[in-house]
């Protein structure tokens, strides 16, 4: 019996992940938990490859996905390399053996700290957001006498049809440089005694589900590579960001990596650029589940509540972005009653689903949030003073606790 969610499926009545049922894993390491799938992730790696196969493309793993070191090893045994934020990102991924030289690294407040950790790690490119960042990292990689390989990141003001939120391209964000500010600043990184230029990235949001916003933006970075090209400044590499939108609801299509290899070689090609992309969600958002129980039902006349114990601390997205998970219970039932299903979080705003068609289930249940892989442990935290969830992650008929459950203890850790 299918549920529409790739290697989540049911059997004999029960939710299974690959070939474990997926009620015994909670049971044994308690909720909430994360259950990856290993094969959903590997299987989306694979489309990635198989899509661009035929033009020299470094997949880089947007690490803010899912930053598990076990999720980063598997994207190192399949050669990915990573896409960076931060300190703590180019931490890990050096820590699961990613090979820097296939590490870019985004973000619009690098630190003088991180700066200085990306150019002693040598990763292949900081993705330069600011013409000051552009002058800070060339004092910074003075100091210490080594180049620091650079690509510009330019704003192509394209509308990625995705959440305000995650809106990373139009001309009023706060990330990259506007197209008719970048000719400038490829020109000052050309000029800068201890800066490598090597290409031009761009990143126009996230959740995308139509990919003709990035076949416009690659135009558009296309004709400034011809711009710059007659003006003397040859690049290397084009990065075209991640953000491809993966299924959320049974019925959503998403595009797959072949139609967005489809929309992008053709002009890429006639740049002559080597490429780089950056997936993270669609990567590792379908191959995950949140998995909570239900703790008590709450009747309020026309409201009904299903209270779980799983909140906004574990999965942020549909309180910040108002965002749909579809959930299902681990035992096959037909849903037969409309309610929110809420956590135990001290706030309004701390719920799953609101006016959701659910089965009528009992204390001591269990629910499985889909679609969870990404962007759901990774924005935790222990709001209330909650531990955060148990990773977990299924390969086959065995699964592996990847993170352990935090403790009181923990929490507190490095508190006085």
């Amino acid at each position: 019996m299918e549920t529409g969610f790739g290697n989540f499926y049911y059997k004999d009545g029960q939710l299974y992940c690959e070939e474990l049922p997926v009620e015994e894993i909670a049971k044994q390491v308690g909720t909430p938990v994360y259950i990856y799938s290993k094969k959903g992730i590997k299987d989306k790696i694979n489309q990635y490859k198989d899509a661009f196969k035929d033009y020299p493309t470094i997949i880089s793993y947007a690490v803010k996905s899912n930053p598990n070191l076990s999720i980063l090893k598997i994207a190192k045994e399949e050669g990915l390399g990573a896409d960076i934020v931060s300190g703590g990102e180019l931490y890990r991924v050096l820590k699961a053996g990613i090979d820097p030289n296939k590490v870019v690294y985004a973000g619009v407040g690098k630190t003088d700290r991180e700066l200085k950790e990306g150019i002693e790690a040598g990763i292949l490119s900081f993705n330069v957001e600011s013409i000051m960042e552009l002058e800070i990292l060339n004092s910074i990689a003075g100091q210490i006498g080594k180049k620091a390989n650079v690509s510009i990141r330019v704003n192509p003001d394209v509308n990625p049809k995705t959440h305000p939120y995650i809106s990373t391209g139009l001309k009023k964000s706060k990330f990259g440089i506007d197209m008719e500010d970048a000719p400038e600043a490829f020109h000052l990184a050309e000029k800068l005694p201890n800066i490598n230029l090597i290409g031009i990235h761009s990143h126009i949001g996230s959740q995308i589900t139509d990919v003709s916003p990035y076949k416009e933006a690659v135009e558009k970075i296309a004709e400034l590579v011809s711009k710059l090209e007659k003006e003397g400044i040859k690049l290397q590499y084009i990065d075209v960001g991640g953000g491809l939108g993966i299924k959320y609801k049974p019925e959503d299509t998403p595009p797959t990596p072949y139609h967005l290899a489809e929309a992008i070689l053709p002009t890429v090609k006639q740049t002559g650029l080597k490429l780089i992309v950056e997936p993270g969600r669609s990567l590792t958002g379908e191959a995950g589940i949140l998995v909570a129980q239900v703790i008590f039902l709450k009747d309020k006349g026309e409201k009904h509540f299903i209270i779980v114990d799983a909140g906004m601390n574990d999965l942020l997205r549909p309180a910040m972005y108002q965002a749909y998970h579809h959930i299902i219970p681990t035992k096959h039932k037909q849903p037969s009653i409309k309610a929110d299903i809420v956590g135990p979080i001290c706030e309004t705003g701390d719920f799953l689903a609101l006016d959701r068609e659910i089965a009528n289930l009992n204390r001591g249940e269990y629910i499985a949030v889909m679609s969870a892989g990404a962007y759901g442990f990774s924005m935790a935290s222990n709001y209330n003073s909650r531990p955060r969830a148990v990773e977990v992650l299924v390969d086959g008929d065995r699964f592996t606790v990847i993170r352990k459950r935090e403790t009181y203890e923990d929490i507190i850790k490095g508190e006085v």
